[in-house]
């Protein structure tokens, strides 16, 4: 007999699947903005990739994320985050440059997010900490993983977004656990209303 698999595994799974927003958002972000060389560049391309992964993020969430509220923060903060680490290391591509971009980044995207969470969150200012180090992460795979980050892009690659999405959504699953529709269990018979 085989059973399906748990509901945390289908929404880990799901949510880590979601790494495919990474480049479509970096796509996205590199056709508006081109190159991160400069602040504009950085800004702009940044609000736009941030619009297209928050907008991922909340298809793969399983309705734990509120698009009102998670697109417009992961664009803002990524935004602003990108803004920060790409010119505090002066559009550098090393791999130092780009785990401090990263850093930087998730350092500003990681409380836009949060605030984003609904405040019953269950600690939800760990999902602010874990950024900066989760984004990092992302640049350091992605570099090491031989991808041309010479081009200045928005956003890593899809080496480092399956380590993100696999990690955060770890992360996810702790502070919004995933709760399947409520309806009668199988050993409780739907009761009959009149209309």
């Amino acid at each position: 007999m085989n059973r399906p698999p748990p509901a945390f595994l289908r929404t880990w799974m799901l949510w880590t699947a979601g790494f495919l927003a990474f480049p479509i958002a970096g796509i996205a972000g590199n056709l508006t903005a081109g190159r991160v060389n400069d602040a504009l560049a950085a800004l702009l391309g940044g609000v736009v990739t941030g619009a297209v992964l928050g907008a991922g993020q909340v298809l793969v969430s399983r309705r734990r994320l509120d698009p009102r509220t998670w697109i417009p923060a992961t664009a803002i903060g990524m935004g602003l985050g990108l803004l920060l680490g790409a010119t505090t290391v002066d559009y550098g591509t090393t791999l130092g440059d780009l785990a401090l971009m990263g850093t930087l980044t998730g350092a500003v995207l990681g409380p836009a997010q949060t605030l984003a969470l609904s405040a019953k969150t269950h600690q939800r200012w760990a999902w602010a900490a874990a950024l900066p180090i989760l984004w990092a992460l992302g640049w350091t795979v992605t570099t090491l993983g031989g991808i041309s980050v010479e081009n200045q892009f928005t956003i890593y690659g899809a080496y480092g977004a399956i380590t993100f999405a696999a990690l955060s959504g770890l992360l996810l699953h702790h502070l919004l656990p995933y709760r399947a529709e409520a309806g009668p269990t199988p050993t409780q018979p739907r009761i009959a209303t009149e209309v």
